[in-house]
């Protein structure tokens, strides 16, 4: 495991969504390792707060981000709980596996609200607490199809393409204000969200030859302990055995 030193990151306040399982948990438990404090927003955050100890510096929320309606005056309550906010990963996502004929219009909102409008909202409820401190770090998981289309994974990608220029814009329009803004291009990961798509997962698909979960996360950890100099705009992640 790399760069998450007990003590590194002592006093930071982060936030970290969907963070039940998969490379939201891996993440958030090496926030924790580094001396973060950690808001764990997940749907389910008793995942992952039975695996901690009982005087562990995490708190859970539960929300749907899903739920547009919702997610920014929740996220705003976060910010106000923890006293401020440094780090904010901005990692729940879902797929749909089907050709964009024969996809349901109400498929295609609910995947845009989570895997894009809902990080809009996570962005506007955090980003003025870090302007009025001049700092922070926000890394947006995205992912390789946000690259690359894939048949079969059309809104995904859209979503994704979508995710990767919004971070780059406000990339930009942060920086004076001495925030830093980065995306992760993950290529595919063996995390639960494989199990929600049912046999619409192709046979070859070999999740033992994918990224594992804590992997992404360390390269997670990397970008928020970058110096502060320094930025990586995009980081492209893939696994050893390709594009699946």
């Amino acid at each position: 495991m790399t760069d998450t030193v007990s003590g590194k990151l002592a006093g930071k306040k982060a936030i970290v969504t969907g963070a039940s399982s998969g490379i939201g948990k891996e993440v958030a438990l090496m926030l924790l390792q580094a001396g973060a404090q950690v808001s764990l927003v997940s749907r389910n955050p008793d995942c992952i707060l039975g695996d901690l100890p009982a005087n562990s510096n995490a708190k859970g929320y539960a929300i749907d981000l899903g739920d547009i309606s919702q997610v920014a005056a929740k996220m705003q309550a976060i910010v106000t709980d923890m006293g401020g906010v440094d780090i904010l990963i901005n990692n729940a996502g879902m797929a749909y596996i089907g050709e964009i004929i024969d996809m349901p219009l109400d498929e295609w909102q609910k995947l845009f609200a989570l895997n894009l409008t809902s990080v809009f909202q996570c962005l506007q409820a955090t980003l003025p607490t870090m302007r009025s401190q001049k700092s922070g770090t926000i890394i947006n998981v995205a992912s390789v199809a946000g690259k690359q289309g894939f048949p079969n994974w059309g809104a995904y990608c859209a979503s994704k393409f979508a995710l990767l220029g919004l971070t780059q814009a406000i990339a930009a329009e942060e920086q004076p204000h001495g925030i830093k803004i980065m995306s992760i291009c993950p290529g595919s990961v063996d995390t639960p969200l494989w199990d929600t798509l049912g046999d619409k997962v192709p046979p070859s698909f070999n999740r033992s030859a994918m990224l594992r979960p804590a992997t992404v996360a360390e390269s997670i950890m990397t970008l928020v302990n970058l110096p502060a100099d320094a930025v990586i705009n995009d980081f492209v992640l893939m696994p050893n055995a390709g594009t699946f």
